[in-house]
């Protein structure tokens, strides 16, 4: 390493705490910078939740036309672009940014600046997002996916802003996906192989692969998109010669791998938890290492089972088919070694063991309901219902944002040297567990009695399990200010943590005084 970029990674060890809102602007401390991505993270979360709520509150019944049509295809394009880019990810990112250094004893990531850089692209892309809401044509209206040629031909006019906010993401997350690997590779303490490294690092060492791999792709077909509105161009018009199905190919070349960005780092966190609380080893370390290095070159060539009634060749329809299936063999060896994991062990259940627990049942379901998507023949009476809904929120929201939640309540006694209130997270976590259910398991039956999706009304039939949805999404959605009022506490006045917070049993009141001020801006110089 440089002594530049060791400067780098000391300065604020040098000159001590930068004074209020500069120290946060200008840090290259990992623990801050992971800080500003979780609350920018949660910031969004809750956005994009409230974009969620309006959309049910328009569900709630049929007729009831709460907000236009228009509008409410604004807000499922903004709630699906917000949450995917804006919340999950940037989650994910800012738990790599404080967990991975302290993991393999490095004193910080190895490019600092590079790291501020990527974190503060995000809220000028979110704000330059979110304010095509108030441009003339609006928002958005096309869906997260943004198939062309609704989004070039027909699109508002706030489609180009929109184009550069995507582009800004990208950046963002090549920059940040750079960092980590640099980190993993060059910065482990001695004696630290790579069969040794935990396996939230593994599964963020892979993931910034795959981050590496797609972000281009997708800056690809957003900058084909801006010729074709702009220059004249007909990547996707088929009157000048183009092919809208090439849009989507190019897209979930990208889409696929981007949904196991958001659920490999799950994984990883997952598998610490449930050790921990299992007061046993990972079963099959290696098998697990394996597995996430299958899954990951296996979800570039599933791409197209999103593409079943395009009209693909039947060889093409047969080979996603099986591709699809064969992807379900290393996620099932995870569930397998974490049930493994949890055999026989000495378990408590501590709020971030509950979170898991619930990942692993419920992400079960969402990966059997995608074992059915991916029969082509079936899914032609799947596609665009609200049986795929089902399928991805089961995947994202007990697979992703609970994992993210688990890890909050998880390390937060590391984090913040405090405890937060356990019977409070208990609460929330029952909460959770019960609204995300009544949100998204009726949807599996009105998907296939053939609700389809994104549209703002509906016929009387599917009018119950609409209203069973909107009631657990209002449950979900107002619990989780009682995630953010623990955290609040938690940082402002939770007792003292012990060093090892999760050695005791369950209930266990730990008896130890506040811990001194936790000075997260001091990063210890490089010893080279």
């Amino acid at each position: 390493m440089t002594t530049a970029t060791t400067a780098e990674g000391s300065q604020a060890a040098h000159h001590g705490p930068a004074p209020g809102l500069s120290r946060w602007l200008f840090t290259t401390n990992h623990k801050d910078i992971g800080t500003l991505y979780l609350v920018f993270s949660l910031s969004l979360f809750m956005v994009g939740g409230v974009m969620a709520l309006l959309i049910r509150a328009e569900l709630f019944q049929p007729g009831l036309q709460l907000v236009q049509p228009e509008f409410f295809n604004q807000m499922t394009t903004m709630h699906g672009l917000i949450m995917v880019f804006g919340a999950v990810m940037p989650a994910f990112v800012g738990l790599a940014n404080w967990q991975v250094p302290l993991m393999i004893g490095a004193p910080d990531m190895a490019l600092p600046r590079l790291n501020n850089w990527s974190f503060w692209i995000l809220p000028f892309a979110f704000a330059l997002m979110i304010s095509t809401l108030f441009m003339e044509g609006g928002a958005p209206n096309f869906g997260w996916t943004f198939y062309a040629p609704l989004s070039t031909t027909y699109a508002p006019p706030s489609v180009t802003y929109f184009i550069f906010a995507v582009h800004m993401m990208g950046i963002s997350s090549i920059m940040g996906a750079i960092n980590i690997i640099a980190t993993i590779l060059n910065m482990r303490a001695p004696g630290m192989t790579l069969m040794k490294m935990p396996l939230f690092v593994w599964n963020w060492l892979i993931t910034a692969f795959l981050l590496i791999a797609v972000m281009p792709v997708l800056a690809g077909v957003v900058t084909m998109m801006l010729l074709d509105v702009h220059f004249g161009t007909s990547f996707f018009n088929a009157a000048g010669g183009g092919d809208p199905v090439l849009f989507q190919h190019i897209f979930w070349f990208f889409g696929h791998p981007e949904v196991y960005i958001m659920i490999l780092p799950a994984f990883g966190i997952i598998s610490q938890i449930i050790p921990t609380f299992a007061r046993k080893r990972v079963f099959g370390y290696a098998s697990m290492v394996y597995a996430t290095a299958a899954i990951a070159v296996l979800s570039f060539i599933v791409w197209a089972h999103h593409m079943f009634t395009v009209g693909l060749p039947l060889v093409g329809e047969l080979f996603f088919m099986f591709t699809t299936m064969l992807i379900a063999v290393p996620t099932g060896v995870k569930i397998f070694n974490w049930v493994a994991t949890l055999f026989r062990g000495s378990m408590t259940f501590e709020t971030p063991m509950l979170f898991a627990l619930a990942f692993v049942v419920l992400f079960t379901i969402g990966g059997f309901s995608g074992l059915m998507l991916a029969i082509a023949p079936a899914d032609f009476q799947y596609h665009d219902t609200y049986f795929v809904v089902a399928h991805f929120h089961y995947v994202l929201v007990p697979g992703a944002i609970f994992s993210i939640i688990a890890a909050t309540y998880y390390w937060l006694p590391k984090w913040t040297g405090r405890m937060y209130n356990e019977t409070m997270g208990k609460v929330h976590f029952w909460l959770s567990f019960i609204g995300v259910n009544l949100t998204f398991f009726p949807m599996h039956f009105i998907g296939l009695a053939g609700m389809p999706r994104r549209i703002p009304d509906y016929a009387l039939q599917f009018a119950d399990f609409n209203m069973v949805a909107s009631l657990g999404a209002f449950l979900f959605g107002f619990s989780q200010l009682l995630l953010i009022y623990n955290i609040v506490r938690c940082v402002r006045d939770g007792r003292g943590a012990p060093a090892r917070p999760w050695d005791g049993a369950e209930g266990l009141e730990w008896e130890l005084p506040s811990p001194a001020p936790y000075h997260t801006h001091q990063t210890p110089p490089r010893v080279d």
